[in-house]
C-alpha cells in the first residue's frame, strides 16, 4: 500500500486531485457537526443574499435558504449516490463480464448480445426511460445511473476475462479438480480486480454528472432535499439576476469531477504493473545522457567502438549500475560475441549504443560509443533516428513481440524502408520479396501477405533478420535471436547470419548465453559479469584456455554430447545486485580461488595481443595462452 501511494504521488496532477477530493470528502463528513443553518428552512425575507453577507457566507437562494449549508449537505448526497452507483455498476457488470468471458460459447453470445442492446441506447436517454418507469426520486435515479453503466463494466471485464480463462494457471486449476465457481473466485477474480478498480476510478465522476443531470431535470432529488443537480435546477431561473446561486453548485461539481478524473488517471497508472519499475511519464525518444566528464579519447579500433560505457537505472532512491565501464570494438565483417548470465548487462550495453534504453529510468552516465569515429552518446535525436536501422540495426529475441500483429510482414518490411527513404508501392513489394528470399523464406511472393501469427517461430525470426537488413546497415546487433528456437532452426539462423556477414561485410554483435553459438559464429568473445567485461579474446583461445574463473565455471555448466558421463557443474550463489556491488571483484563471493586481496580496490582488465582478463589470480598466465 505504501509503495502504491508513493507511485501515485509521483504523478503531480493525480496527487493534486487526490488532495482536493480528500479535502472535499473530509468537509462533507464533518458537515453534521459544523455550526451550519438548517438547509431546508426558508426565509423569503432574506432571499438572494449575495456571497459574504452576514450570516450567509455563500449567500442565499430564491427561498432564503443558506447556500453553504445546502452545498455541503448536497455534496454529501451527490458523492454518496455517485460512489454507490459506481459500486453497484462495477459489481453487477463485473459479474456479468466474468461469467460471459469464462464460460464463452452460447452463454457468452446470449449475455453479450443483451449488453449490446443496452449499449445501443444513449446513456442519458436510457436513464431517463428507467426513471420514467420507476418514478422520480433519488433512489430511482441511483438505480438508473448504475444500470446504464453496467454494460461498460461488463464489456471491459469480459475482454480481460477471455484472455485469462485459457491461461496455463487456469488450466492447472481445472486439472486439480477445482469447480468453476472456485476457479472464478480464486484464479480469475484476483486478476480482474485491478481492472475493475481502474474502471471505477475513471467513471465515478461521470456517474456523479449523470445523477446531477437527472436531479437538474427534476427526476432525482425531490424538494426540499438538495443535491448538487437539484440546486442547479432550482437556480436556473435566477441565472442572470443572481448568478451566484448557480455558480456555487456548478463550481463544486467541477471540483469534484476534475479531482476524481485526475485521481483516476493516477490510480490507473499506479496499478499498471508495467510502470511500477519505471516512471509514470512516457519514455524519452533517446536515452538520457548525464556524463560527468569528457568522453575518453578514441582508440581508433573498429567500425563500432565502445569506450568505458556506463549505464544506470535511477529508480526512486536507488541507483542500479547495469553497465559499469564496458569497452569493446567490432571491425567490419567481424562477429563479436557477448556472453554471460542473465542480468550481466549484455542487452543494456547493446541498447545503449543507439540510445534505446528507456529514460526514465535509464541514464548513460559515462563513456563513449563511436560509429566510424562519430560519438553517438548525446547525439541529437534526429541523428540517432536517421542512423537507427540504416547504419546500426537490431535483431531482437522474440520476433512475435517485435512484429506488429495486425500488419502483414511485407507491409512492415516496406515501412522499415520508408522510414529512411521514399519508395513506391511496386518497388517496395519487390524489395520485400527480395529481402525474404535473402533470408531463405520459401515462396516469398506469397509469404509477404502473411501475418506474423501465420508463421512459425523460425520464419518470424527470419523476417526480423530481413527487417534488420532492409536498409543495408553496416552493423547488426543480435540480442539472443536463437534462444527460443529449436536446435535445427537455430543452426539454420546461425548459418544464415554467417553467410550474410561474409557476403555483405556486416559487423555483427551477437549476444547469447550459449557457448556453442559462440563457437560456431563469433570471431572474438567478450565475457560479461555484473555489468563489466571480465575476459575477452579470440574465440578459439577463450574456448580452449579460459583464464577468468567465471569463464571456466560458465563453460563447465555446458553439457557435452559424446564425451562420456561427467558431473554437470553449477555456479553456486547468485550474481550481485547491481545497486549494491561489492568492492573489488564482483565474482569474489562465488569464486573458488578468492583471496582477501580480491575484495579490495578496483581490478583492471589487463592483457596483450587481443587477450585480456579482469582477475588477480587467473587460471593460467595470459602469456601462456599466447604460446
Amino acid at each position: 500500500m505504501i509503495a502504491f501511494v508513493r507511485l501515485l504521488a509521483r504523478n503531480r496532477l493525480a496527487l493534486a486531485g487526490g488532495i482536493v477530493l480528500s479535502l472535499v470528502i473530509l468537509l462533507v463528513l464533518l458537515t453534521p457537526i459544523l455550526p451550519l443553518a438548517d438547509p431546508d428552512v426558508t426565509d423569503t425575507a432574506n432571499r438572494f443574499k449575495p456571497p459574504f453577507s452576514q450570516g450567509a457566507l455563500l449567500g442565499t437562494d430564491h427561498l432564503g435558504r443558506d447556500l453553504l449549508s445546502r452545498l455541503l449537505w448536497g455534496t454529501q448526497l451527490s458523492l454518496a449516490v455517485g460512489f454507490a452507483a459506481a459500486i453497484i455498476a462495477a459489481t453487477v457488470g463485473a459479474a456479468i463480464g466474468i461469467v460471459a468471458g469464462f464460460y464463452g460459447g452460447r452463454t457468452d453470445n446470449i449475455i453479450m448480445r443483451g449488453v449490446d442492446m443496452l449499449m445501443a441506447f444513449p446513456y442519458i436517454l436510457l436513464a431517463l426511460a428507467i426513471v420514467a418507469a420507476l418514478g422520480p426520486g433519488l433512489f430511482n435515479a441511483l438505480i438508473a445511473v448504475a444500470a446504464v453503466n453496467v454494460p461498460f463494466f461488463a464489456r471491459n471485464i469480459r475482454g480481460v476475462t477471455v484472455g485469462i480463462a485459457h491461461k496455463e494457471f487456469v488450466d492447472a486449476a481445472r486439472l486439480a479438480g477445482m469447480s468453476n465457481t472456485r476457479i472464478i473466485l480464486t484464479e480469475v477474480l484476483p486478476n480482474v480486480i485491478p481492472v475493475i478498480i481502474i474502471a471505477m476510478s475513471t467513471t465515478i465522476g461521470w456517474m456523479i454528472l449523470e445523477t446531477a443531470g437527472l436531479s437538474f431535470l427534476g427526476l432525482g432529488s425531490q424538494p426540499p432535499q438538495a443535491d448538487l443537480g437539484s440546486m442547479l435546477g432550482e437556480a436556473r431561473s435566477a441565472l442572470i439576476s443572481n448568478p451566484h446561486t448557480s455558480i456555487v453548485p456548478g463550481v463544486m461539481i467541477l471540483i469534484i469531477v476534475m479531482s476524481i478524473n485526475l485521481l483516476g488517471d493516477g490510480v490507473r497508472d499506479a496499478l499498471d504493473p508495467r510502470l511500477k519499475s519505471g516512471a509514470l511519464s512516457r519514455p524519452m525518444a533517446a536515452t538520457l545522457v548525464r556524463r560527468a566528464g569528457t568522453p575518453p579519447p578514441p582508440a581508433g579500433r573498429g567500425l563500432l567502438e565502445v569506450r568505458e560505457l556506463q549505464t544506470q537505472f535511477h529508480v526512486k532512491d536507488r541507483v542500479y549500475r547495469a553497465v559499469g565501464g564496458v569497452s569493446l570494438h567490432v571491425e567490419k565483417g567481424e562477429c563479436l560475441g557477448i556472453i554471460g548470465e542473465s542480468g550481466s548487462g549484455k542487452s543494456v550495453t547493446a541498447l545503449s549504443v543507439m540510445g534505446l534504453v528507456a529514460s526514465p529510468p535509464g541514464v548513460i552516465t559515462g563513456g563513449a560509443v563511436r560509429y566510424d569515429g562519430t560519438d553517438l552518446i548525446g547525439a541529437p535525436y534526429r541523428q540517432l533516428r536517421d542512423m537507427r536501422g540504416r547504419n546500426v540495426a537490431y535483431i531482437f529475441q522474440d520476433p512475435l513481440a517485435t512484429l506488429h500483429p495486425l500488419y502483414r510482414v511485407g507491409d512492415q518490411l516496406v515501412e522499415a524502408i520508408r522510414s529512411h527513404r521514399p519508395i513506391g508501392k511496386e518497388e517496395g513489394r519487390a524489395k520485400a520479396i527480395e529481402l525474404l528470399a535473402a533470408v531463405r523464406i520459401p515462396n516469398p511472393e506469397k509469404r509477404i501477405s502473411d501475418y506474423p501469427h501465420e508463421m512459425s517461430g523460425g520464419m518470424r525470426q527470419r523476417v526480423g533478420i530481413a527487417m534488420a537488413l532492409a536498409n543495408d546497415p553496416d552493423i547488426i546487433i543480435a540480442d539472443e535471436p536463437t534462444t527460443a528456437l529449436d536446435v535445427t532452426v537455430q543452426a539454420q539462423i546461425l548459418a544464415l547470419l554467417d553467410d550474410l556477414r561474409r557476403s555483405r561485410g556486416l559487423a555483427i554483435v551477437f549476444i547469447t548465453h550459449d557457448f556453442g553459438v559462440v563457437a560456431q559464429l563469433c570471431d572474438r568473445v567478450a565475457v560479461m559479469y555484473a555489468g563489466r567485461i571480465v575476459e575477452e579474446g579470440h574465440t578459439r583461445e577463450i574456448l580452449e584456455t579460459p583464464r577468468h574463473p567465471y569463464t571456466t565455471r560458465l563453460m563447465a555448466c555446458v553439457p557435452e554430447l559424446g564425451e562420456g558421463k561427467r558431473r554437470l557443474e553449477a555456479i553456486a550463489g547468485l550474481p550481485p545486485v547491481v545497486d549494491k556491488l561489492p568492492a573489488g571483484c564482483a565474482f569474489a563471493e562465488r569464486c573458488l580461488k578468492v583471496q582477501e586481496v580480491c575484495r579490495q580496490g578496483d581490478i583492471p582488465l589487463e592483457g596483450t595481443g587481443g587477450r585480456a582478463v579482469r582477475c588477480l589470480f587467473p587460471e593460467a598466465p595470459i602469456s601462456e595462452a599466447a604460446e
